[in-house]
């Protein structure tokens, strides 16, 4: 624990002075005040974010991380957990849909197995930060130990720092794992005290009779468990996911070196539940990139205090509405720093 503690430690509230300047400067650009929304607000908070009210963003990196659940043995997916390392080697040959977005925006993207439930083999980029070959079945005990649940969420924090020398200006949150939206259900029901069919949709593709199975496996897992929802680490352990883990752990380093971190879709937003649960004031440096179609995500982020900046009904993972989050989020920096004031244009301001 003392990496995350340490981490923790490290993490300081946002610059006010930063915001101030760059709300008064959102606010005497050639545009009607609030008129391009959560453009305006999501450039404030960069601001604060980075200390800069006029901040660039040129190091874009998507942390794509990708671990098994035992918990599909009760079949709880459409999907078998072979698809979790064929989609690492996917991921790794640019051909998903996360390579395509990250190169549309100009992001790399790094690759990490923590915890796929079968040897990848040595690749020269991939990130092996395994814990173990895939989580327990949570419905028959605990998904993992607490010593696995705190090694996952360091490895994310490592993930994240070892690339601080190529330079990180945003980062974006990913995943890829077969059976993560149950362990993701479950912790949403877990923390946020919710009924476990509010947070519980159809994953990969279930059908509604699938669906039911997946709402009793996990009322079944949550009884036999009981995770404490005040101790993220209890609940990361009993009913969680190392890649899951591992995204916490990167949320907890972004905030940490006043990195703004945009979360992808449910699963992210398990792992932000557990982060804040961790450290309430790594909030300030989430940006929730949309809304997913699973049921739970909304859950989630009303929950965590976000507002999504798209609602494209996405549901893939590996980070793609995070890629679309961090274009938005660059062209509200752009907006702040390149279009002109009513002074420096010589328009006319509005009538008091």
């Amino acid at each position: 624990m003392n990496k995350i503690n340490q981490t923790i430690g490290g993490i300081r509230p946002l610059d006010k002075k930063a915001m101030e300047e760059a709300r008064i400067r959102q606010d005497s650009l050639t545009k009607p005040q609030g008129s391009l929304g959560q453009l305006e607000s999501v450039s404030i908070q960069i601001a604060g974010i980075k200390g800069n009210p006029r901040t660039r963003i040129t190091h874009k990196v998507i942390f794509t991380l990708a671990g098994d659940h035992g918990v599909t043995k009760d079949g709880v997916s459409a999907y078998p957990s072979e698809v979790t390392p064929q989609m690492v080697f996917n991921f790794l040959r640019g051909g998903a849909g996360i390579n395509v977005l990250a190169r549309h925006i100009g992001a790399r993207v790094v690759v990490a197995d923590l915890g796929v439930a079968s040897v990848l083999g040595p690749h020269p980029d991939l990130k092996d930060k395994k814990v173990a070959m895939g989580t327990r079945n949570m419905a028959v005990g605990p998904a993992m130990s607490r010593e696995e649940a705190t090694r996952s969420i360091e490895a994310g924090i490592e993930l994240v720092e070892e690339e601080l020398s190529k330079g990180v200006d945003i980062l974006g949150t990913g995943d890829m794992g077969i059976g993560n939206t149950t362990a993701s259900s479950a912790i949403a029901a877990a923390i946020t005290g919710a009924d476990v069919a509010a947070v519980t949709g159809r994953g990969t593709g279930l059908d509604d009779k699938g669906r039911k199975k997946k709402v009793k496996v996990i009322k079944k897992t949550l009884e036999l468990n009981r995770p404490d929802p005040k101790d993220a680490i209890d609940v990361l352990s009993k009913v969680g996911g190392f890649e899951i883990g591992g995204i916490a752990g990167v949320i907890l380093a972004g905030a940490r070196y006043r990195i703004p971190v945009v979360i992808d879709g449910f699963i992210s937003g398990a792992a932000a539940l557990i982060a804040a649960t961790l450290s309430p004031e790594v909030k300030p440096y989430l940006v929730a990139s949309h809304q997913s179609a699973e049921q739970g995500h909304r859950v989630l982020l009303e929950y965590l205090g976000l507002k999504p900046l798209l609602n494209l009904n996405l549901r893939l993972g590996e980070g793609t509405g995070a890629a679309l989050g961090i274009f938005l989020v660059e062209a509200s920096l752009k907006i702040l720093d390149e279009m002109a004031t009513f002074s420096e244009a010589g328009v006319s301001e509005k009538n008091d």
